[in-house]
């Protein structure tokens, strides 16, 4: 999406968008492409994957098996 299509989605100022944006470009999390005047951004579905994936192992949802997540049963007796 173009951060003006992005932008309608939200109630806030351009320049804090374009504040978050570069945020998200710094974590590497998303691709801008600038053509002209409009920057189109695309998400990193793998990195954000990872960043998920690391996070269910760290709360404890899942574990990590293969590159894949599993989910974690826990046994009570």
């Amino acid at each position: 999406m173009t951060a003006g299509q992005i932008a309608e989605h939200f109630h806030c100022a351009k320049p804090t968008l374009s504040a978050h944006f570069a945020v998200l470009r710094e974590a590497d999390l998303v691709e801008s492409d600038k053509v002209g005047t409009t920057i189109t951004y695309s998400l990193k579905l793998s990195v954000l994957e990872d960043a998920l994936l690391s996070f269910a192992e760290t709360v404890g949802i899942g574990v990590r098996s293969g590159g894949k997540l599993k989910l974690a049963t826990r046994r009570t007796k």
